[in-house]
Protein backbone atom coordinates (compact mmCIF):
# COMPACT_ATOMS: atom_id res chain seq x y z
CA UNK A 1 0.00 0.00 0.00
CA UNK A 2 1.24 3.68 -0.49
CA UNK A 3 1.96 5.89 2.35
CA UNK A 4 -0.47 7.54 4.60
CA UNK A 5 -0.23 11.03 6.07
CA UNK A 6 -0.91 11.11 9.91
CA UNK A 7 -0.06 14.11 12.72
CA UNK A 8 3.42 14.72 13.41
CA UNK A 9 2.95 17.28 15.86
CA UNK A 10 0.19 19.14 17.64
CA UNK A 11 -0.07 22.54 20.17
CA UNK A 12 -3.39 21.97 21.59
CA UNK A 13 -5.36 24.73 23.29
CA UNK A 14 -2.78 27.61 22.46
CA UNK A 15 -4.70 31.00 23.39
CA UNK A 16 -4.32 33.73 20.51
CA UNK A 17 -2.22 37.02 21.73
CA UNK A 18 -2.88 39.09 18.83
CA UNK A 19 -3.76 39.35 15.16
CA UNK A 20 -2.24 41.97 12.94
CA UNK A 21 -3.54 42.26 9.29
CA UNK A 22 -0.77 44.25 8.31
CA UNK A 23 2.03 41.53 8.15
CA UNK A 24 2.77 39.85 5.39
CA UNK A 25 1.24 36.28 6.33
CA UNK A 26 1.74 33.46 9.01
CA UNK A 27 1.62 32.49 12.54
CA UNK A 28 3.99 33.51 14.82
CA UNK A 29 4.25 31.33 17.33
CA UNK A 30 6.63 31.23 20.91
CA UNK A 31 10.10 29.92 19.94
CA UNK A 32 10.05 27.33 22.65
CA UNK A 33 7.05 26.51 22.38
CA UNK A 34 8.05 25.23 18.06
CA UNK A 35 11.14 23.45 19.39
CA UNK A 36 9.31 21.54 22.15
CA UNK A 37 6.11 20.72 19.49
CA UNK A 38 8.89 19.61 16.72
CA UNK A 39 7.40 22.26 14.91
CA UNK A 40 9.87 24.13 12.59
CA UNK A 41 10.04 27.96 11.07
CA UNK A 42 8.22 27.92 7.59
CA UNK A 43 6.61 24.63 8.06
CA UNK A 44 3.19 24.54 6.83
CA UNK A 45 0.70 24.30 10.17
CA UNK A 46 -3.35 24.10 9.85
CA UNK A 47 -4.66 26.72 12.43
CA UNK A 48 -8.01 25.24 13.97
CA UNK A 49 -9.78 28.09 16.19
CA UNK A 50 -11.74 26.08 18.53
CA UNK A 51 -13.75 29.69 19.92
CA UNK A 52 -15.30 30.19 16.57
CA UNK A 53 -14.66 27.13 13.92
CA UNK A 54 -12.57 28.98 11.85
CA UNK A 55 -9.72 26.90 10.08
CA UNK A 56 -6.62 27.71 7.96
CA UNK A 57 -3.52 26.76 6.29
CA UNK A 58 -0.44 29.24 6.57
CA UNK A 59 3.00 28.78 8.12
CA UNK A 60 4.86 29.02 11.19
CA UNK A 61 7.41 31.57 12.48
CA UNK A 62 9.39 32.21 15.28
CA UNK A 63 7.73 34.15 18.13
CA UNK A 64 8.34 36.30 21.12
CA UNK A 65 7.86 34.37 24.32
CA UNK A 66 3.78 33.29 24.64
CA UNK A 67 3.03 34.86 21.66
CA UNK A 68 0.47 32.90 19.33
CA UNK A 69 -0.12 35.96 16.63
CA UNK A 70 -2.18 35.55 13.30
CA UNK A 71 -0.78 37.66 10.70
CA UNK A 72 -2.05 38.66 7.73
CA UNK A 73 -5.53 37.33 6.05
CA UNK A 74 -5.10 35.03 9.03
CA UNK A 75 -5.90 38.03 11.09
CA UNK A 76 -9.50 37.42 9.95
CA UNK A 77 -9.95 34.10 11.66
CA UNK A 78 -9.20 35.11 15.14
CA UNK A 79 -8.77 37.46 17.50
CA UNK A 80 -6.57 37.70 21.06
CA UNK A 81 -8.17 36.01 23.72
CA UNK A 82 -9.74 32.66 21.30
CA UNK A 83 -8.06 29.41 21.67
CA UNK A 84 -6.85 27.24 18.69
CA UNK A 85 -5.31 23.87 17.97
CA UNK A 86 -1.78 24.26 15.61
CA UNK A 87 -0.83 20.79 13.43
CA UNK A 88 1.64 19.64 11.28
CA UNK A 89 1.41 16.21 9.17
CA UNK A 90 3.48 13.51 7.73
CA UNK A 91 3.58 11.15 5.21
CA UNK A 92 4.61 7.64 6.78
CA UNK A 93 4.90 4.59 4.68
CA UNK A 94 3.09 0.98 6.10
CA UNK A 95 6.40 0.15 7.88
CA UNK A 96 6.79 3.00 9.43
CA UNK A 97 2.99 3.34 10.70
CA UNK A 98 3.74 1.26 14.53
CA UNK A 99 6.25 3.21 15.56
CA UNK A 100 5.18 6.65 15.10
CA UNK A 101 3.71 9.05 17.95
CA UNK A 102 2.91 12.57 17.43
CA UNK A 103 4.32 15.16 19.02
CA UNK A 104 1.61 16.82 21.17
CA UNK A 105 1.89 19.91 24.03
CA UNK A 106 -1.24 20.98 25.67
CA UNK A 107 -1.38 24.29 27.19
CA UNK A 108 -2.61 26.21 29.83
CA UNK A 109 -2.58 29.78 31.17
CA UNK A 110 -0.09 32.07 29.60
CA UNK A 111 0.62 29.48 26.76
CA UNK A 112 2.25 27.85 29.12
CA UNK A 113 2.99 23.69 28.46
CA UNK A 114 0.79 21.55 30.97
CA UNK A 115 1.16 18.55 29.34
CA UNK A 116 4.03 17.08 26.72
CA UNK A 117 2.68 13.36 24.86
CA UNK A 118 4.81 11.32 23.22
Amino acid sequence: MGSRCLLKSKIHRATITDANVDYEGSISIDVNLLEKSGILPYERVDVLNVDNGERLTTYAIEGGEGEFCLNGAAAHKGQAGQRIIICTYTWLDDDELGLHKPNVLLLGDGNRIKLVQK
